[in-house]
This record gives structure tokens, sequence and C-alpha cells, in this order.
């Protein structure tokens, strides 16, 4: 069953609210270790981001450790989705993602079926997850983000340690519950000071 974006944000949201985690960037390797799994980096082809799977009721997440690690970082939040989210699917096998954060922009006709739509419900609960909207919200108080401003979007993405990619996502999903009386477009420089 498909899962709203509303109901799968109230997850992330309650994940972190319940490990008490309000400061960025996100632990993510401590959030797997809390929820039992056990995280492996290691080097893995290059279009194999990473898997999870459960043995002997232990989640074990794989992750691809040539990657950078802003995609590992997601990596392990996307496999904590489908902990959250799927876990029925990965109790009956091993479940391999090939280059989702590449795929995660995209919409087209694979997007709307089967396994992809388990596939975009990982995406936005892991950007939910890496990018909580409280902290986002609170770093961009009072600032107008220009989505086309390359050089604040960087410094947006490097204090919450995902790609800009993610965070342009991120933003885009909140849309105008993050700026509901404020256009987008609108150049300001945001602090990047860590």
């Amino acid at each position: 069953m498909k899962k709203s974006r509303h109901s799968i944000e109230d997850k992330a949201a309650q994940l972190l609210e319940t490990l008490s985690i309000q400061s960025i960037p996100v632990p993510i390797d401590k959030i797997a270790k809390a929820l039992g799994a056990s995280v492996h980096y290691t080097p893995l082809d290059e279009e194999l981001s990473g898997m999870i799977y459960i043995k002997d009721d232990v989640p074990i997440i794989g992750v691809n450790s040539l990657h950078h690690l802003n995609r590992q970082r997601f990596t392990v939040a996307h496999e904590i989705a489908h902990l959250q989210l799927h876990r029925e699917h990965i109790t009956q096998a091993v479940h391999v993602d090939k280059r989702f954060a590449d795929a995660m922009l995209r919409r087209d006709g694979r997007s709307a079926t089967g396994t992809q739509g388990l596939e975009i419900e990982a995406n936005q609960f892991a950007a939910a997850l890496l990018v909580p909207r409280h902290q986002l919200e609170q770093l961009l108080e009072g600032v107008d983000l220009d989505l086309e401003d390359e050089e604040a979007l960087e410094g947006v993405a490097r204090r919450f340690k995902v790609s800009k990619a993610t965070l342009q996502y991120r933003i885009r999903n909140l849309g105008n519950e993050l700026f509901p009386t404020r256009r987008r477009t609108t150049r300001t420089a945001v602090s990047t000071n860590t």
C-alpha cells in the first residue's frame, strides 16, 4: 500500500523524536544502531549503493564504501527507511539498491510502478530523516533561499552532510509548507558556518 508523503514525513520525525535527535548533521549510524541494525561499509560495484537484509532477526545494512560520504549517509538512511516502512519486503530476500540517489529526482513511468514506489518512499523518508523539517526551518528562518544559487545550496547541504540534490529534493517536497508566504527565488546569503 502506497504511503502518503505526510505519513512518511511523520514516521521520520517520530523516529528522530524517539531517539532524542535534535541536532544536525543527523547521526545516521547511531540511528541504525539504535534500531538494532548492523552497518557494514565495503567496496561494491559502482552502480550498487547499498542493500539490506535480515539475518537471525538482525537487520544488516551494506553500504558502498567507494561512494562519497554524503551518498553513504543517504544510503544508510534509505535502508533504514526500508526497515521502517517495508520490513515485510526485506524479510523475504536481500533488498539491493542500485543508484537510487541518482534516480531520486526523476519522475518516469518506472518510478510509479511496484518496487519503484517503494524506492520513492524510501527516498522521501531518507531525505526527511537527514534533513529534518524543524532544523531546516530554523536554519532558513528569515532567509529567502534561491534554489538556483549553487553556492548557498552547497552551504546548507554541508550543514546537513547531504548532497545538494538531496537538499533540493527536500526543499521542493516541502514546498509551500516550508515557505508559505515567501517566494523561493529571492537571492539571500545563507550562513554556512558550522
